[in-house]
């Protein structure tokens, strides 16, 4: 089996994994990730910090990017450009939100595009080393690399259900690693 072939499955069990979590049970986990979140991820005010709106049975980042707001992040969310491009358009109260692409809804074309320093990633799959399966379109990993290109470090931070764990998880050179796991079980940096 080909590294393509084994994230596709590791991806389809992990997804039917979070799809069992019951919509009540997800709310009460995505809480107690935010709260792990706000307590251990560090930022100076004014800092870039990319969120996602969640689509099917992601976990729910919306309570820890207000969190972020409150300490004076500029947030942004990603939207789909093209079938292999997304940018982060910047996230402000009030704004009109627009169909995004992948299912989601975020700022509309005039929102000033960012290039984030710290991103909260979605996820299906994810193991303790970093490494991290997305949905196979490989948006973020381009988009991570643009901004490394234009001088940024940007921290990468899986945020997900536990049960989407995996002991270990195929890393193509492309894949960016994260460098922590926010869940509901808590904060765990990258080992290794």
């Amino acid at each position: 089996m080909n590294h393509q072939e084994l994230k596709s499955e590791l991806r389809k069990a992990s997804l039917a994994r979070r799809d069992a979590l019951p919509a009540d049970v997800r709310i009460e986990k995505a809480l107690e990730a935010t709260a792990h979140g706000a307590e251990h991820i560090e930022f100076q005010a004014g800092t870039v910090v990319s969120g996602f709106f969640p689509i099917r049975s992601e976990i729910d980042p919306r309570p820890l990017m207000d969190e972020f707001r409150k300490l004076g992040a500029r947030l942004c969310l990603p939207v789909v450009m093209d079938k292999t491009t997304i940018v982060f358009r910047e996230l402000v109260r009030g704004a009109e939100l627009i169909d995004t692409g992948f299912g989601t809804r975020g700022p509309a074309e005039d929102a000033a595009v960012l290039d984030p320093s710290l991103l909260i990633m979605p996820l299906s799959v994810f193991d303790c080393h970093g490494g991290r399966i997305g949905y196979g379109a490989g948006h973020y990993d381009r988009a991570i690399a643009k901004i490394i290109d234009k001088g940024i470090k940007p921290r990468l931070i899986g945020m997900a259900f536990d049960c989407q764990h995996e002991e270990r998880v195929p890393v193509e050179p492309h894949d960016q690693p994260l460098d922590a796991l926010l869940s509901e079980s808590g904060y765990h940096p990258r080992i290794g």
